[in-house]
């Protein structure tokens, strides 16, 4: 047992944050992710039974965000423009966003990317966290930062 580690976070995942670098990129996956066809060469770590805000709230407490090269060192998947997708903002977006200040970033760090391009940059992330969470447009990449 290891003092301080969030109880969300397993030992898979946990030698996972301690393996990625600089620039590295993390998944927060909903529930309805396909981490193998998106991400074929990553990491594919599985925390059911946690929402994409609690995993973002307990990694954010042992991994520092890339704030100093990356703007938006965490964004959230929306819909593509041109899908004609119409719905209401998902809470999940705004209990991430919390998650984020609650660790002591700025609100502005966190972007919006639509979904084409969020997969094209998540076949590049180095891990994939799998959680259960069921709000559309629940999933989110964080670019791991230095100390």
């Amino acid at each position: 047992m290891l003092k301080g580690i969030p109880t969300e976070i397993g030992s898979d995942l946990l030698k996972a944050l301690a393996d990625m670098g600089h620039g590295d990129l993390i998944i927060i996956a909903d529930d309805f992710y396909p981490p193998k066809s998106k991400t074929p060469n990553g990491v594919s770590i599985q925390a059911k039974g946690n929402s994409a805000a609690e995993m973002i709230d307990a990694i954010l407490k042992l991994m520092p965000l890339d704030t100093d090269y990356c703007e938006h060192p965490v964004e959230y998947m929306i819909p593509d423009k041109d899908a004609n997708v119409e719905m209401d903002r998902p809470k999940v977006w705004d209990d991430a966003i919390e998650a984020v200040k609650r660790n002591g970033y700025d609100a502005k760090i966190v972007g919006e990317i639509e979904r084409s391009k969020f997969y094209e940059k998540a076949g590049k992330a180095f891990v994939t966290v799998c959680t259960s969470e069921r709000q559309p447009y629940g999933c989110f990449i964080m670019q791991k930062g230095v100390l």
